[in-house]
């Protein structure tokens, strides 16, 4: 493998999961106005025909699944393009963006957890180091004093913010890698109009439930704003991305991208939302790059690395 294919796939992995960091920051902005299930349906219905115009426009058709593929797609589809984006917006309205930034940065070691487990997958020691480095260091700027309390959330209820963020990370480790256990790969295009269209159809009935009991949303202009670019700019772009980028390079290397999405949250949420970032976060943000620097380097072949 040269040395511009090795770079290629966590390239393009990386740049998805900037994209996926800035949903973080937008969360915040539908939190405010608009219920999670209704912003889920209409992230999705935004995102769908953007997708159906580009398979036309490529001349493309959505493949025949058998039932196993498509167990394995509604599964990924119900924990990323509706368990990730419901769970983050519930959290983040708890806690704060930065809050949600730090904890996305336990990520990295889930996907690779889920990579070696599920996918059978043996990482080499500079991929191992990789990881490890990458997670300590978005992980320190947990240790930042005050951090948290200090946007005005009491500690019960940002740790309640802080365990729903989790739980979505758990549903974007799922999603980001479940793909690889098709038994034939499947275009980005058409993976990702599968997952925008399950998306909207996993998430359309609990919105309808949840629309009979709770207070209708606001739908202010910056939520709808941000919710138009979480459809149009992390949903298609980043699914596109992410799919070209899995498909040329191995599940645990293309893990070791998800650390640019706390760097990314982490990042936004302080120049849009004014959240500041305090020098355990800097240094945090220092290691991530240098691990992903240690990991994009070819290693020699069957050595594992």
């Amino acid at each position: 493998m040269g040395v511009a294919d090795a770079w290629r796939g966590p390239l393009l992995c990386s740049l998805a999961m900037v994209l996926v960091g800035s949903t973080v920051v937008v969360s915040k902005l539908i939190a405010q106005d608009i219920e999670p299930f209704a912003a889920t349906v209409l992230r999705h219905a935004l995102a769908l025909p953007v997708f159906l115009v580009l398979m036309r426009w490529h001349g493309q058709r959505l493949p025949r699944l058998g039932r196993r593929d498509a167990l394995l797609l509604t599964v990924q589809a119900a924990a990323g393009s509706v368990g990730y984006s419901v769970l983050l917006i519930l959290g983040v309205k708890l806690a704060s963006a930065s809050d949600a930034g730090i904890v996305a940065g336990t990520l990295p070691a889930a996907a690779a957890l889920f990579s070696a487990l599920l996918l059978g997958e043996r990482p080499g020691w500079r991929l191992v180091a990789a990881i490890a480095r990458a997670t300590a260091g978005v992980m320190a700027g947990a240790a930042a004093p005050g951090e948290g309390t200090a946007h005005g959330a009491g500690n019960s209820t940002r740790l309640a913010g802080i365990a729903l963020v989790l739980a979505a990370v758990a549903c974007e480790a799922v999603f980001i890698l479940a793909s690889k256990r098709l038994s034939q790969p499947l275009p980005a295009l058409a993976l990702s109009t599968l997952m925008s269209g399950g998306g909207l159809l996993l998430s359309a009935l609990p919105a309808w439930w949840v629309a009979q009991v709770a207070p209708p949303s606001a739908f202010s202009a910056p939520a709808l704003a941000a919710l138009l670019y979480y459809a149009w700019v992390p949903t298609v772009g980043g699914f596109l991305l992410w799919y070209a980028g899995s498909a040329c390079t191995s599940g645990v290397r293309a893990s070791l991208a998800t650390v640019w999405l706390p760097v990314s949250a982490l990042l936004l949420s302080s120049v849009f939302l004014g959240e500041s970032i305090l020098a355990w976060q800097w240094l945090g943000l220092a290691c991530v790059v240098a691990a992903v620097l240690l990991a994009a380097r070819p290693g020699r072949q069957g050595t594992g690395e």
